[in-house]
């Protein structure tokens, strides 16, 4: 599934690395259960400025103007957006940062789902819900910048693991 930095990787790239590109969103079965998993950024629709970012680079024309672009130039518009981006997330409210609760329980009721898994938010942890007085939970995972995250699923049970990630040699 896409998230921030690598929405544009296609299946060309998909098929190289040997995986599967999942679609935002995606419900998953796993014994019986059903799974939504989104990547999480759509949730936050407080936050205007990201939602009209968000917009315009999901367009044709902004992607196949930025794959245009030499790897040189275009690690550098990525450097500059990421800059801009936290320039602007150091401005704003916590609960603009987060997603939106209403937002949640109209995918969960919309998907028909009681766990919903997702990122973007990089808050880990483990949400207990009430919706349609049933019980269900969120379940967010953290970013990939020291650890990798990821959900064991032993029978029933779900649980929000991390493992280190190995810094980069030259």
């Amino acid at each position: 599934m896409h998230g921030n930095r690598d929405f544009l990787l296609g299946e060309t790239f998909a098929k190289l690395a040997n995986i599967t590109l999942l679609k935002d969103p995606s419900v998953i079965s796993y014994h019986g259960h059903s799974y939504l998993l989104m990547h999480g950024d759509s949730l936050c629709t407080k936050d205007d400025d990201y939602m009209a970012f968000r917009a315009m680079t999901r367009t044709p024309e902004w992607q196949q103007k930025v794959l245009s672009l030499s790897l040189k130039e275009r690690r550098e518009y990525a450097s500059s957006l990421r800059q801009k981006s936290q320039d602007m997330t150091s401005l704003k409210a916590e609960d603009i940062l987060d997603v939106t609760p209403e937002e949640v329980i109209n995918k969960m009721t919309e998907y028909d789902v009681t766990t919903f898994i997702h990122g973007h938010t990089h808050r880990p942890n483990t949400h207990h819900l009430t919706i349609n007085n049933a019980p269900a939970k969120r379940i967010v995972l953290g970013d990939w910048e020291q650890q990798g995250w990821y959900i064991k699923i032993t029978g029933t049970q779900l649980s929000l693991k991390h493992f280190p990630i190995p810094a980069l040699t030259a």
